[in-house]
């Protein structure tokens, strides 16, 4: 089950945490992967290096999210590559935490720049491909704080919850096309970001999950792969939420 043979994937921000976790777990289920990073290279070269020590195939891809003729060209280069695109995964994303009225121009501009216009770039620039082939997945890597919410996180927190906006509408615009689109909101996930909470307010944070403890980046790659593989190819408008239950 959930196997991706033949499949092409381009998966954004994923040199490292769950980027990288799905991008593995694509390649693992037979996906040929492209992995971007914007400024990781090393980290990039890891990621593919692993991939190819287990059979599988990957490249890596250099550009940022935020720039959508940088997007436009990397969506244009694994065309040319390869000759298609069956699957995108919008996971590249910046967090600035703090009080909305200490929060300056810049940090809105980055959290929207990289976390929305980014998604909505790549979906724009995958749509046109997947159209061709009437077939595709797109799933957006959104947040629980995206649904519920989190004092200290509302440019963050909006940037998410417009993505999942986005999902649903984008959902009903490609769906007779053959292209499923859905989203995965995780919860608290132990990865590099989360390892900056101070330790008290980690704690508490864990103490909200019912499953009482953090999430791994492969939680998060497992359920991608299903909403990208064959078994989910009538979910679609959908947020799968790996969350412990912190937000239900």
């Amino acid at each position: 089950m959930f196997r991706l043979d033949t499949k092409i994937a381009l998966v954004t921000g994923a040199s490292r945490g769950i980027g990288r976790a799905v991008a593995l777990a694509l390649a693992a289920q037979g996906a040929r992967v492209f992995v971007n990073h914007r400024s990781s290279q090393d980290d990039a070269d890891q990621v593919v290096a692993q991939i190819r020590e287990a059979g599988g195939e990957a490249d890596t891809l250099m550009f940022d999210v935020a720039d959508s003729r940088a997007v436009d060209a990397a969506v244009s280069h694994v065309m040319k590559t390869v000759e298609r695109l069956d699957i995108v995964v919008a996971n590249a994303g910046v967090s600035r935490d703090g009080l909305l009225m200490r929060a300056k121009d810049e940090d809105l501009d980055a959290m929207v720049g990289t976390n929305l216009r980014g998604a909505m770039a790549l979906a724009r620039a995958a749509a046109r491909p997947m159209v061709r082939a009437r077939a595709g997945r797109m799933v957006f890597v959104s947040s629980v704080v995206g649904e519920a919410g989190n004092a200290g996180q509302a440019l963050y927190a909006a940037s998410k919850a417009a993505m999942l906006g986005m999902m649903k509408s984008l959902a009903r615009e490609l769906g007779s096309r053959g292209i499923t689109v859905n989203a995965v909101a995780p919860g608290l996930i132990d990865t590099a970001m989360t390892s900056r909470i101070a330790g008290d307010v980690r704690t508490k944070m864990v103490e909200q999950i019912p499953l009482g403890y953090l999430g791994l980046p492969s939680d998060v790659a497992s359920a991608v792969v299903y909403l990208c593989s064959d078994e989910a190819r009538y979910v679609t408008g959908h947020t799968l939420r790996v969350n412990g239950g912190m937000y239900v």
